[in-house]
């Protein structure tokens, strides 16, 4: 029976020469991405800046609305195609100032691809599950284990993680990449009684699928999660679910997963994940996470 450990732990990212978080406060973050700086809305940073002044090339300035809207300000000259930067020795990606106040991928999950691979270590031959899989770094990352089923409702995103693919060289890496609803490819999955040994997903608080689905976190998430439950056994190794920009402890996701992994094998954990600031030991928080690892 897999053990919940209750307590709350840290998954924290340190930041590396494609990424850094040079400061934040006052609700905002000044980071990098790569020779590029940029100032982003962060609810969580309620502290003072460090730094006296952020000379950034381009500010995202939020709109009125509180779940999203808003536009790029640029104070110095940014490539409209964006930039190339990688994650490890393979994986290379184009980050791009996005309209949803995204670079292109998430820097926060490099703590989160690095667990994986340990879970994984040795292997060749995994079957693994990105859902929710955006602009595809993790299913690269994932790649180098196996074959990867990368899933978004998204053609762009799945356009982009093509092109990502084809940038880190990995065009005949075993990936598919679906343009699926998340929650009906997973239940399609059950059916064929298919398996896998990892499923990462990051949904999201709210979304619609390729036709016209619609997604809510609160509503969706037990039954994509028992749906992913079905997909593991007891020769699996991992799931990861993170959550971002919803109002929900990290225990209640530790407490789903306590649930419905019932029957089987390994440890149940949950937490936060965190970004350190460059040159300081403040974090600044990102998500909640819980995942299942099943050490072999």
């Amino acid at each position: 029976m897999a053990e919940l450990v209750r307590n709350p732990m840290l998954m924290v990212g340190e930041g590396w020469d494609a990424y850094r978080l040079l400061d934040s406060g006052n609700g905002r973050k000044f980071e990098a991405y790569g020779p590029y700086s940029f100032i982003r809305p962060e609810p969580q940073a309620m502290w003072t800046p460090r730094l006296e002044g952020w000379d950034a090339h381009g500010e995202f300035v939020p709109g009125s609305d509180e779940d999203g809207g808003g536009r790029w300000q640029y104070f110095k000259d940014v490539p409209g195609a964006g930039w190339e930067l990688g994650w490890g020795d393979e994986v290379r990606f184009n980050a791009q100032c996005t309209p949803f106040r995204h670079l292109g991928f998430f820097p926060d999950m490099a703590p989160v691809w690095s667990w994986m691979g340990e879970q994984l270590a040795g292997r060749d031959d995994a079957e693994t599950m990105n859902l929710f899989g955006y602009t595809g770094v993790g299913s690269l990352a994932l790649s180098k284990y196996g074959r990867v089923t990368h899933v978004d409702a998204s053609k762009k995103s799945v356009a982009q993680a093509r092109e990502n693919a084809a940038l880190s060289g990995m065009e005949d890496r075993p990936v598919r990449w679906l343009v699926e609803d998340a929650m009906k490819y997973t239940a399609r999955e059950v059916r064929r009684g298919r398996r896998y040994d990892g499923i990462i997903l990051d949904p999201p608080k709210f979304g619609r699928g390729p036709d016209g689905e619609v997604w809510r976190l609160e509503e969706g998430l037990p039954g994509l999660i028992a749906d992913c439950r079905q997909l593991l056994d007891a020769d699996s190794s991992f799931l990861f679910l993170t959550v971002y920009a919803v109002r929900m402890s990290s225990l209640a996701l530790g407490g789903l997963l306590d649930e419905v992994f019932s029957g089987l094998p390994g440890k149940i954990e949950h937490g936060d994940l965190a970004v350190q600031e460059e040159d300081s030991d403040r974090l600044l928080p990102t998500a909640i996470f819980a995942r299942w690892s099943n050490p072999r």
